[in-house]
């Protein structure tokens, strides 16, 4: 499917920082100008959004989805992407705790607003993103608008240690997530340590959120930013999992599941 890329700057009003950049990847037909598709906000890691988040993002809005990626730290710097070196790392790291949660969310919030405004968007919007970005995704999860987020290697949700402060709250609200989930991570990924993962996966379970969770044997931490500054990307394990964001994305954007019955699954013990 081919793409059309654009930006839209919106005000935001939670940190006074003014205007934040939305890059826009659009699918198109040719000769259907009304075709309307699904949205879904990709949120980016701590480096804004950089070649790996656009072909990413471009990936997505290939397979037929209006794809939103918010310049993340509008109230630092400009929209323009950090660079993978030691210097933007930590410039990155200390935007990442010195914007307020508040900030995050509105963020989110005005993505989701510009999706649903637009006369070919279907209504129905997801979330995804990587490192910072899975844990933003999750917190855009929180608004019930979402339907489903795809959550890759989630910094921080484990510790609460996301936004000034250093004291979120996404794991405690995990209940307010409507939408299903999927949580993927790398078994070698130090970022967010086997007992965090834990912690994450047995929180969603007793809060009652519908959710797959994947721990994939050798890779580490940002598996899938397909450049090699860092010697993590893995091709082959990458686009398995872009199977998976399909297969959620397509069941809960693209479907119209109507009501559900109200019944609950009864699965019969036989072999």
């Amino acid at each position: 499917m081919l793409i059309q890329e654009s930006y839209h700057d919106v005000p935001t009003t939670a940190d006074g920082s003014g205007t934040m950049r939305i890059y826009v990847y659009h699918p198109t037909i040719p000769g259907y100008p009304k075709a309307r598709f699904p949205g879904v906000v990709v949120f980016s890691e701590i480096y804004q959004v950089t070649g790996p988040v656009a072909r990413f993002a471009r990936q997505i809005a290939g397979q037929g989805y209006i794809c939103t990626a918010p310049s993340s730290y509008h109230e630092f710097t400009g929209p323009e992407a950090l660079e993978y070196n030691a210097e933007d790392t930590d410039k990155g790291n200390e935007w990442k705790i010195s914007k307020k949660i508040a900030a995050y969310d509105e963020d989110a919030s005005l993505c989701v607003d510009y999706l649903l405004s637009l006369p070919t968007c279907n209504g129905r919007v997801g979330a995804t993103g990587m490192c910072l970005g899975g844990h933003l995704a999750y917190r855009c999860a929180l608004d019930s608008r979402v339907k489903a987020a795809v959550c890759y290697f989630a910094t921080d949700i484990h510790s609460h240690t996301l936004g000034k402060g250093k004291n979120d709250d996404s794991l405690a609200r995990a209940g307010d997530i409507k939408g299903e989930l999927t949580m993927i991570f790398g078994k070698n990924d130090n970022h967010v340590p086997p007992e965090g993962r834990d912690l994450i996966r047995k929180t969603l379970h007793e809060k009652g959120v519908l959710f797959s969770f994947y721990e994939v044997a050798w890779a580490q931490h940002a598996f899938i930013r397909d450049e090699l500054s860092k010697g993590r990307y893995d091709p082959a394990i990458t686009k398995v999992c872009f199977e998976m964001l399909l297969e959620l994305f397509g069941r809960t954007l693209k479907l119209d599941l109507g009501e559900h019955d109200g019944k609950e699954l009864e699965i019969e013990d036989v072999c």
